[in-house]
This record gives structure tokens, sequence and C-alpha cells, in this order.
């Protein structure tokens, strides 16, 4: 069990993850291990080592209580009692999966009015949504780029009262002692205030939205600490906690009393309409402080208050109460953590491999949190807004794929009812850009409805993940049910990666030709061809679509067989596979050495095909690592570097990948992947880390014969694990 108990800052941290990794050393014999699991792994022992403990605030180490559809994030004191303190850190969410907020639109704003025309090589005129910068355009452009936006439900937190009158604030706060229980999903807080000791106890249920509470003190007793609940306004900011305090008159909240010790808040903001149902244990007060901020104290002498919030569209009459709420949540955490994958590193001897198992075990917590919901995750989860609340289609691998190799790929499928959804609109992109089949959204939301912007709209590299993720699916069961489940949905995907592919009567093969923009964001979509990721994830999801057909006994779609046997090479320079075939200088030119080094992921997010040059990959891996701005880098960047270089049979880099000693790459006391100080939180650095060391385990398609292959065979690794899946 790993203690933070510092004043915690990004440096600090990073330095005693990269200086001072004898802090988490790992010591223990040496033995030899079967990967395939012959003795038992105590799993509650692996999981409670990693309880996170803090014993000083931090804003960037909140914790959060959640099951997929729902996650509340709390402070020092155990509740949302600080919220300002932390809006820079890592903020205090209360969000759900249905809890979403438009403006009002009285200027009548029309989403066509922001598409742009573009013109490709071989004259196809393709609109795309864009971002506008001046006039009605810009308006229209900031309108659907907020709306809709994912909303924050209410601050839940206490009001304590000193005895001069005045409330605390968190450096009144004394002997902090915090913990975040993972096997049973539950958060304890214990401090004094002015002598008097406050303790906390959290538990969120795990299949209904809400939250239960119980509060103990002599504080409750005597009146100075009671439950405030605080209903805000819809926010349109892009990376914030998602609430606006500002406009009061703009939304209601309407008090009712639904028996003795229950009670309900009616919530109305624009077309927006939810429930905030409340009960407490034995007799207390609830009472009105002003438009939007309640109060719940206990009765006189009462040094215990326990109280129950669910939130919902349509209200909730019987609400389960917090012995009910532990129990929901202790048995479904401990089912979670006694299913699917594990990994113990226990009997390692590297000085890495003990924060390696704490970032693993915290990511399962967080995936499970945040990501195994009813829609595509955003980059922060249920946490924080990041980009409006709205979720980015190109990051739903790295938020999904793990959870397939870790044995638990009916959370990963939670999220596939809204490609059924989403489907109409996504043809319709297809067929107004002169497309066959349906071209997946990349910034969208639960309604698929695509965000303007000047780089999303052109993205590609989103549409075959839906192939890989229904792979996954069949090959976890094998079943006839699934192919007919999901095959309207794979053939479309397929129909627009044949039709978008273009033949070229030069050498004709089919590329993918401009306007588009690679996952590497920075090169201009007026001029960029072949991508090489693009190009081999064409490659594996036409090969895909090509095998559900054959599992159909329907015969061969011949526009995709065409398409897949004369898909264009990924170019090559100097021996070096380039990011783009219209950059030949990309790897001179310091503008085009930023962002993600996607390139490496064709050869490490994918498997090995004939279109892979194992030798230039590793030229190309060995001159990125030499050449390379970390600096811009992103979380899932070292993930997928690793994945490559274990590929490659080089599991020292890969490692090296997986610690390198940038910012992007740290992981915060609770486990979050930290980016910068705009993006507190990434979650694709939690998914692909997940992806990754499963991966390195269990092994991949080609692997080396000996256990462990991603792992140096050093006799340090020692690296046992059950239960994880072997990857394409």
């Amino acid at each position: 069990m790993i203690k933070f108990s510092f004043s915690y800052q990004v440096g600090t941290y990073c330095a005693l993850i990269l200086v001072g990794l004898h802090v988490f050393s790992c010591s223990g014999p040496k033995k030899n291990l079967d990967t395939n699991p012959s003795s038992k792994i105590d799993r509650f022992a692996l999981v409670n080592r990693h309880n996170v403990i803090l014993e000083e605030p931090d804003t960037l180490a909140s914790l959060s209580v959640g099951n997929g559809e729902f996650a509340y994030t709390v402070d020092i004191s155990g509740l949302q009692t600080f919220p300002e303190y932390y809006e820079k850190g890592v903020s205090l969410g209360t969000q759900s999966q249905w809890g979403w907020h438009a403006f009002p639109n009285p200027a009548n704003y029309e989403w066509e009015e922001i598409l742009r025309y573009d013109t490709s090589a071989i004259g196809q005129v393709i609109s795309f949504p864009v971002q506008w910068k001046e006039g009605r355009k810009k308006e229209v452009t900031d309108y659907f780029r907020t709306s809709p936006h994912r909303l924050h439900l209410g601050i839940i937190g206490l009001e304590m009262i000193k005895s001069d009158g005045t409330q605390v604030e968190v450096k009144d706060l004394e002997n902090v002692h915090q913990e975040l229980d993972l096997w049973k999903g539950k958060i304890s807080s214990e401090y004094m205030v002015e002598g008097e000791p406050v303790k906390v106890e959290l538990y969120a249920h795990q299949e209904k939205d809400g939250i239960a509470a119980k509060i103990t003190s002599s504080l409750v007793a005597n009146g100075k600490l009671k439950v405030k609940f605080r209903f805000p306004y819809g926010s349109g900011c892009h990376v914030c906690p998602g609430y606006d305090w500002s406009k009061p008159d703009q939304h209601s909240s309407y008090l009712e009393v639904v028996r003795p010790s229950q009670v309900r808040v009616s919530r109305t903001l624009d077309s927006t309409k939810y429930v905030t149902d409340i009960s407490w244990k034995g007799n207390g007060a609830f009472e009105t402080a002003d438009k939007h901020t309640f109060l719940l104290n206990a009765q006189e002498g009462q040094e215990s208050l326990e109280f129950t919030a669910l939130f919902s569209e349509e209200g909730e009459s019987d609400l389960p109460d917090f012995e009910l709420t532990a129990k929901s949540s202790e048995g479904n955490w401990e089912a979670f953590w006694q299913s699917g994958g594990a990994i113990d590193f226990s009997e390692c001897t590297d000085e890495r491999a003990e924060e390696l198992e704490r970032r693993i075990v915290l990511s399962q917590y967080l995936t499970k949190v945040n990501c195994a919901g009813s829609l595509p995750p955003q980059e922060t989860g249920l946490t924080m807004n990041s980009w409006y609340g709205k979720f980015h289609m190109e990051m739903h691998w790295w938020h999904g794929a793990h959870f397939g190799l870790w044995d638990r790929v009916e959370l990963m499928e939670k999220s596939l009812p809204w490609y059924f959804s989403s489907l109409d609109k996504a043809k319709a992109t297809a067929a107004r850009q002169g497309f066959e089949g349906a071209r997946w959204q990349k910034m969208t939301d639960p309604y698929g409805d695509e965000s303007p912007s000047s780089v999303a709209p052109y993205l590609i590299w989103q549409q075959p993940h839906i192939l890989y993720f229904v792979e996954q699916l069949y090959q976890d069961r094998q079943d006839q049910a699934t192919l007919e489940k999901y095959k309207e949905i794979v053939f479309e995907t397929a129909e627009f990666m044949a039709s978008f592919a273009k033949e070229s009567q030069k050498d004709g093969k089919y590329h993918l030709i401009a306007p588009l923009i690679p996952a590497q964001e920075l090169f201009p979509a007026k001029s960029t061809d072949d991508p090489p990721f693009e190009l081999a994830y064409w490659h594996y999801g036409l090969n895909v679509a090509l095998d559900w057909q054959k599992r159909l006994g329907m015969e061969e779609n011949p526009k995709w067989r065409e398409v897949l046997d004369n898909l264009a090479p990924l170019a090559i320079k100097d021996d070096l596979y380039l990011p783009s075939s219209t950059h030949p200088r990309a790897y001179e030119d310091d503008f085009y050495l930023h962002d993600h080094p996607v390139v490496l992921g064709a050869f490490g997010i994918l498997p090995k095909t004939e279109m892979i040059d194992t030798v230039i990959m590793k030229n190309t891996l060995e001159k990125i690592l030499k050449i390379w701005n970390w600096d811009s880098t992103w979380g899932w960047d070292y993930p997928m570097m690793a994945m490559n270089a274990a590929r490659l049979n080089m599991p020292e880099t890969a490692l090296e990948a997986l610690f390198m000693g940038k910012e992007k790459n740290t992981y915060l006391p609770n486990g979050h992947n930290y980016q910068d100080k705009r993006l507190r939180i990434y979650l694709p650095g939690n998914g692909g880390l997940l992806t990754t060391v499963a991966m390195m385990a269990a092994g991949w398609e080609g692997a080396p014969d000996r256990a462990n292959p991603g792992f140096p065979d050093n006799g340090k690794w020692n690296v046992k694990w059950e239960g994880l899946k072997k990857m394409p």
C-alpha cells in the first residue's frame, strides 16, 4: 500500500517516479512462474496494496466512486466541500451518461451553415463542418461546439462552521487520513476540525446513479456540520468542472417533500429536466438556503448522519439506504476484481515493477468507473469535462480495447449501441460527401451529431475501431448471434472504407487521399495522402469485414477484395516509413517531429501483415526515439511505442517507453494520467497502459514462444498473470 502524504506538484511526482524509483522498489524472491496460472494470484492482496492513501489536501489527487454510468468525485473532506479549491486540479464532478444540456438557440443557428466545401485531387467535392473565426458563422460554430455539453448534476458537500461562526476552509482540516478502498469501492475520510473528529464514509451504488454517505462527528450533533446540496447551470467551457454559478435565473430547482425523511429536487435547465432524490436516516431537516442551495442537518444530539442522493431523468421512489448502497458497491467491486484478468509483479526484482503494478491496478479501477458505460467515454471520463463533455471516437479504441484483453469484453460492449443509434447520421455524412456506407463521426455526442472543428471532421482513423471491437467480441464468443447482431455495422463501415480509397491511374493502387488529416494531426488536410497507420488499419478492417462475410456464408464483396489486395504500400524513404507519402522530408523538418509518432502504431496497435517490413519498422522506431519532440506527445503515445517495441522483440525498449520521463507520461497518486495544466487527466493513457501490459504478458500473434514475451528475459521480471487474452 502506497501513501502519498506530501503537498503534491506534478514536477515533484515526476521526480519521485523517475529519480527515486527505489521508493516503489519490488523486492521478492525470484521464481520461475508459468504465465498459465497454475498458482492462483491472491487478488485481494494485489488490489489492496494499492489503495490510495492521502494525508494532505492535493488538488490533483481527487478520488472518485462510480459505476460506468455515473461518477462522483470528492475532495479531502470526503465529499465535494471545496470545489473552488480543486477547480485547477482534478475538479469535483457529478456526471452521468444521460445528463446533457444544450443552450437555447434563439438565433436559429443551423448546423449546415458551418459546412465548408473542399475538392479532392480527383475532383470530388466534399463538405466538412469546420470552425469559422468571424461573423455569424463563428456564432454558429461556437453554438454547436458547446451544445450539447455534459452536465454537472450537482455539488454535494459539507457546510462546517467553526466556533467563531465562520465556515471551515480546507486549511482548517487537520490530521487528515483519506483512503480509497479499491476492493470495496469505498472512500473513507477522517480529520479534525478545531479538535473535533469528523469521519465520512462514501459509496456509489452500482446499479443506480447515486451515492450514499455516513458522516460521524460531534459537529453533526451540535448543528455545526450539515450536508449542502448546490445545483448549477450548464457550462460551455472547454476543460472544466462543468458547472456555472453565474446564471441562477436561467434554471430552476423545485423542492418537494416526499415523506418525512425524503425529498425530491426537480431540476429544469432550458429543455433539460432531471431529478435528484434525497433520503436520510432518522430525524433531520432539509431546508432551502437559497434559490439552488439546500441544507440537510441531523436532529440535535444525533452524532451520525446517513443520506442517499440519487440522480435520474424521471425520479426514484424507493431509495437504497447507506447499508444497501454499501452492499451494492462492495459486492460488485469484489466481483469485478475476482473476475477477468490479473497481473502480479510482487515477485519481480526490477525497481520499476511496483510502480507499474500500481498504475495497472488503479487504471483498472478508473476505467471501470469512467469508461465502462453505455456511451463512448470522453477523454476525462465522468470525472470532469473536456471538449465540453463530448467524446472523441478516435479515442474509443484506447478507452475500450483493453477490456477484451483483460477478459472483460462485456464492459467494452456496453458502449457499442451508440454505433447503432448513430448509424443513420454516419450514413448521411458519407452520402453528403459522395461516399458509400457509413462514415463514423470524430467529435460527437449521444445523438451522433458531429461537432465543428478544423481537424476532427478530416480524421479517418476512428473508422475501423468498431471492426476491431466486434472482432474481439466474436473471438471471445465464436457464435452466430454475434455475427448477426453486428453484421450491418460491419458492412456499412467497410463500404465506406472501400469507397474512400481511390484507385490511381498511375500505379493501379488504392490510395487514401486528401482531404484528410491523419492521427498525427499536424499534417495539412489538403495535401496529405497515404498515412501509414491508416493504410495498415484499412488493411486490417477490410480483412475483418471479409472474414465476417465468410463466417456468415456470404459471397465476398468484390470491391472490398479489390481494394484490400491493391492497397498502396506504406511510403518509404531512407529505409524509414514516412508519416505521409506526400511529405518525404518529414524526418528532416522539425515541424513534423511533434504530436503522435503514430507510424509506430501500424505495427504495434495492429498485427503484422505483408504491408510491414520489420527491419524498416525497427529503423523507424530507432529514428523516432532519437529525434522526436517528446513534450508534444500525448499519454497514449508511450504505450503505443511500447507495443511497437515489444512486437519488434525489443522488450527493454518497451519498458523504457512505458517509463519515459515526460510530463504527459505522469501517473498521479489517484492513478490518473496527467497531461498538462489544461488537461489534468487523460483516460486514453490509462487504457493504453492496460492494453500494452496485457499484451506484454500474454503475448500477441507471432510473439516469441516464451513466458511474458514483452518483458525482458533477464530474471528480474517474474510476472505472474491469469485471465488475460493474447492480442492479435
